[in-house]
């Protein structure tokens, strides 16, 4: 599968993922989960979570604690490879509390049609499940950022 530019063409596909550690660089095999956010084995640090989902994976990865952003993409889309990096970004950037879920949408019909992805990139933005919002182009960062903060607040501990 072709990645768009600055996405880690290693990014995992299915229900195992590795992830690399941003603080110590350890890989850490981990599973789509519900509760709780995928921590380094290593050094405890919340992992940068960031999958490439497809049609059969994507329920699993979905379903997760934190907030989840769906990138619908396609590797010819210009728009879609100006964005890539930025999610990156931001799932580094607030690790513990973004997951991003990469979907191809030449590659994955259903999804596509399922998300109503007309135009690309189309982010969906889910809490617990649901969709909450929805940004369809692209945008700089700090638009992007002010878009997502207030799904990325840090809920207190329970």
């Amino acid at each position: 599968m072709t990645q768009p530019a600055g996405t880690d063409a290693r990014a995992p596909t299915g229900p195992e993922s590795v992830l690399t550690c941003k603080n110590c660089g350890a890989k850490n095999r981990i599973r789509p989960r519900p509760r709780g956010v995928p921590a380094c084995g290593k050094c405890a640090e919340p992992l940068l979570w960031l999958v490439n989902a497809t049609d059969a994976s994507f329920e699993p990865e979905a379903n997760a604690a934190v907030t989840v952003v769906i990138d619908l993409w396609a590797p010819w889309c210009g728009p879609c490879r100006f964005v890539s990096p930025i999610l990156e970004e931001l799932s580094r950037e607030y690790a513990g509390r973004l997951k991003v879920i990469k979907v191809n949408v030449d590659e994955n019909p259903s999804l596509a049609r399922r998300f109503e992805a007309y135009s690309i990139p189309t982010m969906v933005v889910l809490q617990n499940g649901r969709p909450v919002d929805r940004i369809v182009g692209a945008m700089p960062k700090p638009d992007l950022t002010v878009r997502l903060s207030p799904y990325l607040i840090r809920k207190p501990a329970a």
